[in-house]
This record gives structure tokens, sequence and C-alpha cells, in this order.
């Protein structure tokens, strides 16, 4: 127990409340969320909570943030409510979010104003590995920043990928993650489509797939989530289908701005976009199927 480190997990939420649990295990844990509910359940689970955003991250070793974007990143940082000005010198910032190489540069270079750094860290894995410390993460720091972020990063990760001494090395390999992730659970869908509109037994066809050189972790993890997809209220949302709208627009900036054809990868965001527009934004991504095949063919 090294009660002497004290991490600030900004955002309570699906992933942010299990690592605050996680993370509690150990170190000292300050937790803030706008939900109420979400603080009484980090109350309950040994966090202590605050009322503020700069209230939790006064003081802190480390601040952990989940954001959406680049410019939610900004604004909690550096808004008028922004939580730079109250972070100590020598703290570090752990970014878990994917959010695109873009918006690194300059939030390396503002948090140096108040003697911080970035450890751009983003990650893979779901809520349930992330309460037991079970996660991918990919980090891009340089070393001091790394060492000042190792009891929250060992305690989050059971794979720890270190790709290079510069925040934004992180988010360009989770970029390329991304962009395979994307394109896997497309295609998946499609292939899984193709097989009911082929008379084929879907629960069948995918034990057969998994077992020979088409399977694929992506195809075992989403194929049984991709059949639950015409059920009613569709499968347990465990990855919302807009972040690959958001994610695999990353992966087309990135391609564009490297000079890149990716084909591929722009095809497969075509399919969450339209999966967006017909209302599946909230729905896990399994459901992607559902804009290949709005309904099922055969039954079983």
């Amino acid at each position: 127990m090294n009660a002497n480190y004290t991490v600030a997990v900004l955002g309570l939420g699906a992933m942010g409340l299990p690592m605050a649990t996680r993370l509690a295990s150990r170190l000292s844990v300050h937790g803030y969320d706008i939900a109420e509910p979400r603080l009484k359940l980090a109350s309950a689970a040994g966090i202590a909570t605050f009322g503020s955003a700069r209230a939790a991250a006064q003081g802190a070793d480390a601040l952990l943030l989940a954001v959406r974007n680049g410019e939610q990143l900004n604004e909690v940082l550096f808004g008028d409510a922004g939580v730079a000005p109250v972070l100590a010198r020598g703290s570090v910032v752990i970014l878990t979010s994917t959010v695109g190489t873009e918006a690194i540069p300059a939030t390396v270079e503002r948090l140096a104003e108040y003697g911080v750094e970035l450890v751009d860290a983003p990650l893979s894995g779901g809520p349930v590995r992330a309460g037991d410390g079970d996660l991918l993460i990919v980090v891009g720091a340089t070393p001091s920043a790394r060492e000042q972020a190792a009891p929250v990063l060992d305690l989050l990760a059971s794979t720890l990928s270190i790709v290079g001494d510069n925040p934004g090395d992180g988010q360009a390999l989770k970029t390329v993650n991304q962009l395979l992730c994307g394109v896997h659970i497309a295609a998946a869908a499609e292939a899984l489509a193709l097989a009911d509109a082929l008379g084929l037994d879907a629960a069948k066809t995918l034990s057969a797939l998994e077992a020979g050189a088409a399977g694929s972790f992506m195809l075992s993890n989403r194929g049984p989530r991709i059949l639950q997809a015409y059920a009613d209220g569709g499968a347990d949302v465990l990855s919302r289908l807009d972040i690959f709208v958001k994610d695999m627009g990353i992966v087309g900036k990135a391609a564009r701005a490297a000079g890149l054809a990716a084909p591929v990868a722009a095809a497969a965001e075509q399919l969450y976009l339209l999966g967006q527009a017909q209302g599946l934004a909230a729905a896990d991504d399994s459901a992607v199927i559902k804009v290949v095949a709005p309904a099922r063919r055969h039954a079983g």
C-alpha cells in the first residue's frame, strides 16, 4: 500500500470507476464526477470524492484522464474551470483516451508551463478488465514522466508497451491498433450477415470460423455479440458504436496527413457513420451488422 502517492481520477463512468477502484487498492485516490450517483459509488469503493475537478486534482502526484477528444482534453486542463493551474509541479497527467496525435504537442507545451508532464497512455480493455488491472496500455512519454506514472500504470496494465519517449507515440500506435480493430469488427459483421443470407446456422458458422485461418480476436470477442444484435435491446453495450465513428475518423485523418491511402479503413468508417445516422450510436459496436443487413433472413 502506497498511501503517500495520490492519483486523481476525473470522470467515474464505465471505465473511470473501475480504474479508480483498482487504484484505490494500493494508492490514495481522489475522484470527481458531475453525476452524484457515481460519486456515491466511488465513495463506497474507498475513493475520496470531491465537489469539483480542481479540488480533486489539488496536490495529486498524477491525474488520470479519460476524455472523448482533444477539445475535451483542452477544456478539462485549460478551460475556465481547468485543473492545470492546481496541479503540483513534478506531477503527471496520464491520458488514457484515444484522441489522435494532433492535440498532443500543444498540450505538452502548455502543461510544461506548470512544471507538469504528459504521459500519453491510451488503453484497450473493458470495465471488467480495468477493475482487474488487466488492461493493454501503450505509452509514449519521457523516462522521467514514466517513472512518475509507474505506480498507476503498473496497477492498471497486464501488458504495458513503451512505444517511445515522446507524448504522441502512444496515440500513433493506438491509431494503428484502432484501424485494425474497426476493420475487423466490420468484417466480422459482414461475414456473419453473409452466412445468414446463405441460410447457414449462425452459431455453427461462428464456431467453424473461429477454429480456422479466418479466426481473429475480434471475431471471437464480437462474434457472439453480433449474433445478439437482432434481439430486443441488442447486445449489452461494452463498446459504443460511436466510439468507432470517432476512432476511424482519427485513422482517416492520420492517413491523409501521412499521404497514405487507407481504402479498407475508409470503407469500415462509412459503416459506422451509417450506423450512427440510423440511430445506433449508443448501441454496442456489434450492431454494425444491422447496417449491412437490417434484419435477419433466417432463424437460429
